[in-house]
């Protein structure tokens, strides 16, 4: 049974990382319910870095190519490599707000008083209820190559809305995207290019933090392996749902839920 509950956080993780009901909301919700003595600060953090696992192997040769066009162009000025070069200016660029804003949260501790609040939590899922909401109909027009300074930082400054607990950081930087006339794919994928560095620093943070048991390394191991691969299955899904305008769905969900969150908890 107890390695079971492990399984099922980090299948919690798992399914509620990438797309917009927010996962640290959710574990939140479930330590509310849940009534069993798990260390969820580290079970977040580990359950996080399968995640990112998985969206790494998702956007693996995204990735590759990225690292090699910046280095070619950087070293021999190929003309076809400018584009994925300034691209990953623009994920540097849109990683900055969020970046500050996590650094001087973490530093004055602004979210100790209200990181367990789980009224909080339901007030946020309605702030992302009604983002998703707006956004519900947009298309947009500009792809890749029309990514540039505006856009990149109107997302990172969504981006910092997904650091309250119940808003989720998927939702709100692909809203961002949208509201900035980014084609449905491009916000997905540029979401997620942002999710990788930001994912790894809030690791890099957080890492002191775990409280390790090396009596629970089989169950630590499970939550990581099943967050990855529901993770992994999940984004796959998630994006077929953004290219289909489908978002409407997650707005019902996060404002049914955030609702009975406030009501019952």
């Amino acid at each position: 049974m107890e390695i079971l509950k492990y399984a099922l956080l980090g299948f919690i993780q798992g399914f509620t990382e990438t797309i917009p009901v927010s996962s640290s909301g959710h574990l939140m919700i479930f330590k509310a319910l849940l009534d069993v003595d798990i260390d969820f600060d580290t079970i977040a953090i580990l359950t996080n870095f399968g995640s990112l696992i998985a969206i790494v192997i998702l956007f693996w040769n995204d990735i590759v190519k990225l690292f090699k066009n910046f280095f070619k162009y950087i070293i021999h000025k190929d003309k076809e490599s400018k584009k994925d070069y300034e691209y990953c200016f623009m994920i540097v660029l849109g990683c900055i707000p969020a970046g500050i804003a996590g650094l001087l949260v973490s530093y004055f501790d602004i979210f100790d008083k209200i990181e367990n609040n789980i009224k909080i939590v339901g007030i946020s899922l309605i702030i992302t209820a009604i983002l998703l909401f707006l956004i519900r109909n947009f298309k947009g027009s500009k792809s890749e190559k029309d990514l540039g300074v505006k856009e990149a930082l109107t997302v990172g400054c969504f981006q910092i809305l997904g650091l309250f607990p119940g808003i989720s950081r998927s939702g709100s930087t692909i809203v961002g995207g949208m509201f900035q006339g980014l084609k449905r794919d491009t916000a997905f994928k540029y979401s997620f290019m942002l999710y990788i560095p930001m994912s790894i620093a809030a690791l890099i943070l957080e890492i002191g933090d775990i409280s390790f048991d090396t009596n629970l390394i089989l169950y630590y191991t499970v939550s990581i392996i099943v967050s990855c691969i529901v993770t992994l299955l999940v984004t796959k899904w998630f994006r077929k749902i953004v290219n289909n305008g489908k978002l409407i769905y997650f707005s019902i969900y996060c404002m049914i839920v955030g609702l009975l969150v406030i009501i019952l908890l």
